[in-house]
């Protein structure tokens, strides 16, 4: 086969940019790419590697044979190696081969830019494009309103390898499968988003797809890139966003990864304490250095850009904030300050969101950050970090801990239900009950749920009607929304066979019913991220377990009042402050029988009478359903 011809898709200002790490669209640059050079067709591959004294491309069209296409090394001191190689063609597997200056060092390693990799366990990168024409033209036109603050946005997360599989073929759904079944469920069930556990590619399915190699490609696992794009479209045509998770935070040590590359720490900080993570046995990347900044702030835009995704939940970001994260003293070194955030990583992140919000104005980051670090969702002109979401594990922990308690003694723990108000809108909070809280023995959520069978039912239904009248956005693992009995496993398919069962349909029914009462609610999600959205009506009625709150909206006369009532007891004639005069009407019940619940609603208009209460000049008598939440409108 001809030789490596000289050939750059690299002009001096991509390399300045790419030097300075300032060039967030390096995937036009380096990995494969199909181009004709003086009438041939072929390929043109680039890599970076410094610290190597050769660079060849090994595939299945030279044999896998060291030194037969060895690249050229740039002579701008980039470390960029690159060169053109005609009649390779699409669908043909290929590594770099790198010889190193350090020690003799040898490796073989996939493409850190590669658009498709071959099926795990095999590593090798595919050279790819597609041609894809996207259908998403509308969704993408009014896209802005859909993922604005003061929308309402409900996310279902989902790990693609086990939400549902093929049972007599025991498999996973592919991409098209998935286009049918996945995007019929979530519509049904009235969700705003769904949000995907990574599916960039990954070679160790415990991992879930954290431990990624192929930050570039969706997962060969279920299917070719443009299956997934299909599959954006086919939620997008739906009117349903997609949210990616992303991990910028670390990645393994696998020989064919981005690790040691060429033979030196490439992509990881040298020193251990910055570069290695000893909870997952990762390496973590070096912000500090310029062209690993540019690599990742790329990849964040090429899945903005390349498969029309909704926004990004970056994963892990305690862990990249803070140089002391899970060390012991002496296993970290103070930043200049003294202090113990990563200066670094602070940079990196304003960086990233100021060139997300500028290319994709209508998207959204959102941060899984689980500390009190400030500002995590206050723009980058204010001195914050700039992501749009916070998750708010706060809320997440006490709301987890009070309901696995029994109701006769959540008289005791009432601060538990009502804390996360005292905070909640310090930031732009995200409320999620994720795929954490339902392994590593920590039991489903239905599981934690204390009573006989209906109590754990009706304090499932109560748990998640309190979330969704609470402060911020929404965010549901798959199976909480039927009432998933066992803890989730990755290896397996939700056990949908639960929905034989009426206490299951019930739940599921109920959950399609409490999103469309969210999305059909202004005064549940237009100010969300405010306290002019909010006002409690009591939260100290700790001897019967309730609480009681007021969400508004835009126009005050769309406020609806919200009461939670965390026992099992029927209490009549229910006094209850309000600021006007008028009429109450029950709008939703999480008693009803339709849900499974006992049927104790108010069914008739209630009347708000000229008696003070609560501190309020007006109140009203209600029936508090058994472990139940009652949403009234003003008529």
């Amino acid at each position: 086969m001809t030789k490596v011809k000289p050939y750059s898709l690299f002009t001096d200002f991509d390399v300045d940019l790419f030097k300075s790490g300032k060039h967030y669209r390096l995937y036009e640059k380096f990995g494969s790419h199909l181009v004709t050079v003086d009438g041939v067709k072929g390929v043109y591959f680039a890599v970076w590697a410094p610290t190597a004294n050769q660079v060849s491309v090994i595939g299945d069209f030279n044999h896998w044979v060291d030194g037969e296409h060895a690249l050229n090394v740039r002579w701008d001191s980039s470390g960029i190696w690159e060169g053109f190689i005609p009649l390779v063609e699409k669908g043909m597997s290929y590594k770099y081969k790198i010889h190193s200056n350090n020690n003799g060092y040898v490796s073989e390693k996939s493409d850190p830019y590669a658009r498709r990799y071959e099926h795990p366990p095999k590593t090798a990168s595919i050279v790819w494009e597609d041609n894809y024409k996207w259908k998403d033209k509308n969704w993408l036109k009014t896209r802005k309103k859909h993922n604005a603050l003061d929308a309402p946005y409900s996310v279902y997360e989902v790990h693609l390898g086990s939400w549902k599989r093929q049972f007599e073929e025991d498999r996973f759904l592919s991409y098209f499968e998935l286009a049918d079944e996945l995007v019929k469920y979530v519509k049904e069930m009235n969700f705003t988003h769904v949000e995907f556990m990574p599916i960039m590619e990954f070679p160790y399915d415990p991992s879930w797809g954290y431990q990624i190699t192929g930050y570039f490609a969706p997962t060969s696992r279920f299917g070719y890139p443009d299956e997934f794009k299909y599959l954006v479209d086919k939620f997008h045509e739906n009117g349903i966003g997609i949210i990616l998770d992303w991990v910028p935070s670390h990645f393994p040590e696998d020989a064919h990864g981005l690790g040691y590359f060429d033979g030196s720490h490439l992509y990881e900080h040298p020193d251990k304490r910055k570069g290695y993570h000893q909870d997952w046995k990762s390496l973590i990347f070096n912000y500090e250095r310029n062209e690993v900044r540019s690599f990742l702030i790329s990849n964040a835009i090429f899945w903005l850009e390349q498969y029309h995704v909704d926004g990004l939940r970056v994963d892990a970001v305690a862990s990249m904030l803070f140089l002391d994260y899970s060390r012991e003293d002496g296993e970290w070194e103070p930043n200049m300050y003294g202090g113990n955030e990563n200066l670094a990583v602070i940079s990196f992140l304003k960086e990233l969101n100021e060139e997300v919000y500028k290319s994709f104005p209508d998207v959204q980051t959102i941060a899984e950050e689980s500390t009190a670090f400030p500002m995590v969702s206050k723009p980058t002109s204010m001195g914050g970090l700039g992501f749009g979401m916070k998750w708010m594990m706060g809320w997440m922990h006490d709301t987890l801990e009070y309901f696995k308690r029994d109701s006769i003694y959540r008289k005791y723990h009432q601060n538990e239900i009502t804390f996360s108000l005292a905070y909640a809108f310090t930031e732009n909070f995200m409320l999620p009950l994720s795929h954490d809280e339902v392994v590593y023995g920590k039991k489903s959520i239905l599981g934690r749920m204390p009573g006989d069978e209906w109590q754990r039912f009706a304090n499932l239904r109560l748990l998640y009607g309190y979330m969704f009248t609470h402060p911020g956005t929404k965010l549901v693992f798959m199976g909480g929304e039927f009432g998933q009995y066992e803890e989730w496993n990755f290896q397996e398919s939700l056990d949908w066979y639960l929905l034989d069962y009426q206490p299951h349909q019930n739940t599921k029914k109920y959950f399609s019913a409490l999103n469309q009462i969210y999305r059909s609610t202004p005064a549940l999600y237009e100010k969300g991220f405010s306290q002019d959205g909010f006002e409690w009506i009591s939260y100290e009625d700790s001897e019967n377990s309730v609480i009681s709150f007021i969400r508004k909206g835009n126009e005050p006369s769309q406020n609806v009042l919200v009461v939670c009532n965390f026992t099992p007891a029927i209490i009549e004639n229910y006094q209850i402050g309000f600021p006007v005069k008028g009429k109450l009407k029950e709008i939703f019940n999480s008693d009803s029988e339709e849900f499974g619940g006992s049927g104790q609603v108010n069914s008739k208009l209630i009347t708000i009478k000229k008696k003070p209460w609560n501190n309020r000049p007006y109140s009203a008598e209600i029936k508090l359903s058994p472990l139940g939440i009652n949403i009234f409108e003003l008529k």
